[in-house]
């Protein structure tokens, strides 16, 4: 069994997935920290719970289209996000010391 070379738009394809996933991770695992910050702080429970499911529903959007693509797509953007959580993670842990 061969596999067929990548041709042009294939590879613009998979590098807008990559590219894409990665302010998608940002703005996913950014907002997990704040998530956690008003689940310390108490008392907003309604904004908590709202920001928790605009994430899931952000990230899991963006995911299901690169999905419809293939599999390919999916995994390009899966490592933009990724990456996107190396990036929010070094610089919460910047922030924490």
């Amino acid at each position: 069994m061969t596999v067929p070379p990548f041709d042009a738009l294939t590879l613009l394809t998979l590098g807008a997935c990559f590219i894409a996933g990665i302010p998608a991770g940002l703005l996913y695992f950014a907002g997990l920290w704040w998530n956690a910050r008003l689940f310390a702080e108490r008392g907003r429970t309604g904004l908590t719970i709202l920001l928790m499911l605009g994430r899931l529903a952000m990230l899991g959007g963006v995911l299901t289209l690169a999905a419809r693509q293939g599999a390919m797509p999916l995994l390009s953007m899966a490592l933009g996000v990724f990456i996107a959580r190396f990036a929010v993670m070094r610089r919460v842990r910047a922030a924490a010391s």
